[in-house]
């Protein structure tokens, strides 16, 4: 089994845990609407940024179907918004709240960098570490307000009673 193949394996190993132990059982509902919301941005933006050749990856699952990482499109980058939006610090200040979104960006884009130069599952063409941070930073803000929106959470009063 290639590095490649094996990272694959941990990605979907690792988030497959995560998303089962850090989404409560009383929240699965918001979960898959969360899920299916952000994979429904990610598949189709991922797409467009592939056949627009500004990304290519190399190495991916269904590699005759399709030129986009089914791994991250389909379900790592879904599961991770499951876990940011269910987690979401709605009680503390705009600097923890700006903080938290600054975790999930960069700590995905860090992850994509080292794997960007040190394998084969992604390749830069005419993209960058900036335009990965700008496009998360903006489906992580569309799929909180689409949240928000879709559970009717719409005042801080909402808010709290929500998620306590």
């Amino acid at each position: 089994m290639s590095l490649e193949h094996m990272i694959l394996l941990i990605a979907w190993s690792v988030t497959t845990i995560l998303l089962i132990t850090l989404t409560p059982k009383n929240k699965t509902r918001e979960a898959w609407v969360i899920f299916l919301f952000k994979k429904m941005m990610t598949w189709s933006t991922g797409l467009i940024v592939v056949e627009a050749r500004l990304i290519e990856y190399p190495v991916r699952l269904f590699s005759y179907a399709n030129r986009a990482s089914f791994t991250f499109e389909f379900f790592v980058y879904p599961a991770f918004c499951v876990i940011f939006n269910l987690h979401f610090p709605n009680k503390k200040s705009m600097l923890i709240k700006s903080l938290y979104y600054a975790a999930f960006v960069f700590g995905l884009v860090i992850i994509e960098v080292i794997l960007e130069i040190n394998t084969q599952l992604i390749n830069y063409i005419k993209w960058n570490w900036i335009l990965s941070s700008i496009t998360l930073y903006l489906t992580f803000l569309f799929s909180r307000k689409f949240y928000l929106w879709f559970f009717k959470i719409n005042n801080k009063n909402d808010i709290e009673n929500y998620t306590s």
